[in-house]
Order: C-alpha cells, then structure tokens, then sequence
C-alpha cells in the first residue's frame, strides 16, 4: 500500500492566520480490485479490461458445475447478485471444491425461507440475502442525507433507560450475570417508582434500581431537541411482547424524529411522506433498486421461491408511494367507515369496530385498501383514552358518545397506515404545558401522593412550582422537569424501519429482512 502527504498549515496564534507547515501521512486507497458489480456494469471502465491486461478481483465460490474436461465456477462478492463466471480445469475445481461440499447446508436445490432462519450465520450468503444487506445500507444512507439536508443532528439515544415510554409495560429487564434471580422480562405497573433506590440507597442491583432495554427513543429525543431543535435517531429498540407474528420482533430497529417550534400535525405528516418518497426515489437509480426488481427470490442455488413477489408488482407498489399527497382521514371517520361496511356486508371483521378502542390489523388493511387504493393513508386522532399520556390533546370537536352524555377528547396524533402491513408510522404532538402533562400521568397512574416534606429535608428541597408539592413522580421526574423548566411546543414521530425495508423490498415477513432476528422463543446466535 503506497502512501501519500499532505503539507497542511498550522494556525498561527499571532496572526490568526494558517502559517507553520506540517506534514501527515494519509493512506490512499487499500485496493484497486474492481467488484464484480463494476465489471458486469461498466466493463470497458474497468481497470485493465479494455487493453486486456489481466484482471484481479476478490470473491466467494458459491457454486462448481463439473463437466469431462472442464468446470465452471460462479464465484460472488456480495456487490451484486449476478455472479461472476469463472472457467477452471478439474484439478483447480478439485482443489477448490473440497469434500466438505457434502455437509455444506447451502447445497444446490431450493431453501425454504423457514429453514434458512434455522442458520442465519450462513442465510446472508445467499444472493438475495445480500441483496437484503444492501437495502439496508443503501436506505440508511439515503436517510441520513435526507435529514442532514434539513438540518437535523443525528442523536444516539441510549439503549438502557429507567421508564416504559410506550406504556405497554413488556419490556427486558437489566440484569447481570451475577444475579440470583435473572428476570427477562417483566410487565412494568402503571406506576413505576423509584424511591427504591433513593430511601435505601441500592436495591443491590447493577444500576442500584430496576433499569429496562428500551421500547422507544422518543422521551431522550425530546430532551435533545430542546437545545438543538430537530434531531433524529436510528435506533435498536426491544419489545418483551410474547408475538409470534410475521410482524413482529424482540429485537428491531425504529427512526425516530423530534422537532421543535411545531404545533399542527400536517408539518410532520408532511415530512414523513417527503422522507419516504425521498427513499423510493433513489432506489430507482441505484443497483440496489434494479436488482430488486429483477432479481429472483432464491436460495444458494439459484432455485425461485415460487411465493416470491414480482418485479412487476413491486414496481406497482413502488408507484403508489410516489403518487401524492397521501389520503388523511380522522379516526372518528375511519370507525364510521369500518361500521358502515360492516352493517353493508361489504366486509366483515373478527374484532367488530368501535370507537375508543384500538384498531385492529384487518381494519388497517381494509382503511389502506378502500380508502389509499395502493397508497398509504394517515389516520390522525385518536381517542386520548387509547393513546400515550405525552400526547396533545386535538384541536377537533370533542367526540359525544352515549346519546351525547359524555365528551371523548382526541389527541393530536397520527398513524401512517400501509397496504398488506398495516402501521408503519406513529407520531403525535407532544404536551409540552407542565400542568396539563401532570394532569395526564395522574389520570393513568402515573405518580403518587408522598409523605410531606419536613425541615429535616435539606437534601431534598421544596420544588419552586406548587403543582409539584407532595407528588412522586417516579422514574418520569426528569421528564416532568423539560416542561418545568420551560418547553415550547413540539412533536415526533417513530417509523418501523424494517417493516418499511420489506415493504419496500416485497418481503412479507419481517423476520428475511432482519440479519439475526430475535422474537419470542428464538434467538439463535
């Protein structure tokens, strides 16, 4: 490997000015070795091909086809999922197909896609798997081009916290591997203190006092976004939710966004909708994008999945995220719809719809089906009863139910909705007026009355703002203390990146699009 310098100058502290030259060694380029997605695309461009000199390049023998007197060998480097083919004599082939071929667990016949999770150490060496790599990639660093383009910080978030955000209560307990009494998971009670901790100094555990895997960003985001305005985070996040689902995982990674200085939801909707044609647009362009659309959906060999989706179809499905704006209707409307479908025959659904509770995935599908026609439509307003206690109430109508008797406030949210996967995307505004927000976690049990503070208190003084007096407000406090200490009004939202990656790459299970994925009763290696 050569090497290189560069005389750059110090700054001069007298003048200000970059004066005193000083030498570093920067390494060029490790290698020159073309891929085999450059040579197959661009062969004249390449290095050595147009004057036929010989050319080097680096690769994996994914298969040998043997004849008489010849052999042929489809060597692959990942860039790509068409191989290179390699001319060799039986004795090169001999050499470099080993006897352990025989056990080899990739051997040349059609893998289900249920056998390969069974070894997802090897399962990326298959050429569609790769390719499923690439996505990621290629969609990560779409992403955050699109976000630096408007001005967001990138944020890293932490992964262990003290609080549920969501409210679900499933989430992984922390334990270390000295614990007498390991606990994986555990459902968290609507009021989870921690006086444990502060009146006894330890529990005797790591962190002195219960602290959990996180289920969402969205609470250390807002804390951030404070000082910087807009950040947003690609994340791990861990769900202890026992759903053996094609949707679902222990283990998966959210994009989460908060802005500041936001107070209607149509900004964020509208961010959201630019954000993710941003990224089917480029797709387009890239060889990532081609090769999904033409690609088949094999094992090693080179066998079709005969479930596998075509490029056709993904195409179409690609086309309907591009043709905007995206349909928005209420919840209040989205219920009606779904009743009176019901009550015309046109559909009929297992959970009957009803207003103030949740919807279920066949209404998501029926709402994306009817109402987006191939497109993804935001369903905006929920009950506040069914949404979390961070939420802003809506600027709608109240919702009179009971003959009118009783008033059911809304929130100021949204769920992005998707054809055959249901949500994709949640976001809401976030209550960021200290007395309405205490309010809320009061209604849900989120604090406590606690003992009266007396003169011996020094340590721990009366709180400035009254509303505060008397109340434990648990592992929430330091979330409690953004609006005390002044906020403005703001929003966000968490996208389901590797739903969006199947959707985007046809996949109809969430656990392909995931290189080692973790749900309820597997978690491999």
């Amino acid at each position: 490997m050569k090497a290189r310098s560069l005389c750059l100058r110090g700054l001069d502290p007298r003048t200000d000015r970059y004066s005193r030259p000083f030498l570093r060694h920067i390494s060029s380029s490790p290698s020159s070795t073309p891929t085999i997605a450059t040579l197959l695309t661009s062969p004249r461009t390449s290095k050595g091909v147009e004057d036929g000199s010989p050319v080097t390049i680096n690769g994996f023998v994914r298969s040998v086809r043997k004849q008489k007197s010849i052999a042929f060998a489809a060597i692959g480097d990942g860039t790509t999922v068409e191989p290179l083919q390699a001319v060799l004599t039986p004795a090169q082939a001999k050499r470099t197909y080993s006897g352990l071929v025989q056990t080899y667990p990739l051997q040349k016949k059609y893998h289900t896609q249920e056998y390969l999770r069974t070894i997802p150490h090897l399962r990326s060496r298959t050429p569609f798997n790769s390719l499923l790599l690439r996505l990621r990639s290629h969609s990560i660093a779409r992403l955050t081009s699109f976000f630096a383009e408007r001005e967001f910080v990138q944020t890293h978030p932490p992964i262990i916290t003290s609080s549920d955000c969501e409210g679900a209560g499933e989430v992984f307990t922390i334990t270390t591997g000295t614990s007498s009494t390991p606990t994986l998971a555990r459902r968290l009670p609507p009021y989870n203190s921690s006086d444990t901790a502060e009146s006894t100094g330890s529990d005797g555990s790591f962190f002195r006092a219960p602290k959990y895997l996180t289920v969402s960003s969205q609470l250390h985001l807002e804390a951030l976004a404070q000082s910087v305005g807009r950040v947003w985070a690609l994340s791990p996040t861990f769900r202890a939710e026992k759903s053996d689902t094609s949707r679902h995982l222990s283990e998966f990674y959210m994009l989460e966004a908060e802005l500041s200085f936001v107070d209607d939801l149509s900004t964020m909707m509208i961010l959201v909708e630019d954000m993710i044609q941003d990224l089917v647009r480029s797709l387009y362009d890239s060889r990532v994008g081609q090769e999904l659309l033409s690609a088949k959906r094999t094992g090693e060999s080179g066998f079709e999945d005969p479930s596998s989706m075509s490029g056709r179809v993904l195409l179409n499905r690609w086309e309907g995220l591009l043709d905007g704006p995206w349909p928005r209707i209420s919840y209040t409307q989205a219920i009606e719809l779904l009743q009176q479908a019901a009550d015309d025959k046109k559909a009929s659904f297992d959970s009957p719809p009803s207003w103030n509770t949740g919807l279920q995935a066949e209404h998501e599908r029926f709402l994306a089906d009817v109402i987006g026609k191939g497109r993804p439509i935001f369903v905006t307003d929920y009950p506040r009863d069914i949404k979390a206690f961070y939420m802003s109430p809506s600027t709608l109508e109240p919702r009179h139910c009971d003959g009118g008797l009783a008033a059911r406030p809304t929130a100021a949210c949204f769920d992005l909705l998707m054809p055959e996967i249901c949500e994709v995307v949640g976001g809401s505004l976030r209550e960021h007026r200290l007395a309405e927000l205490l309010n809320s976690m009061r209604s849900r049990g989120l604090t406590r009355k606690q003992r009266s503070p007396s003169a011996n208190d020094c340590d721990n003084p009366i709180p400035e703002d009254s509303s505060l007096l008397n109340e434990d407000l648990g592992n929430l406090k330091w979330y409690v203390d953004l609006r005390r200490w002044s906020s403005v009004p703001h929003g966000g939202f968490g996208l389901g990146f590797d739903r969006l990656l199947g959707y985007l790459a046809g996949v109809n299970n969430i656990r392909e699009i995931v290189a080692f994925p973790r749900w309820v009763g597997r978690c491999d290696c």
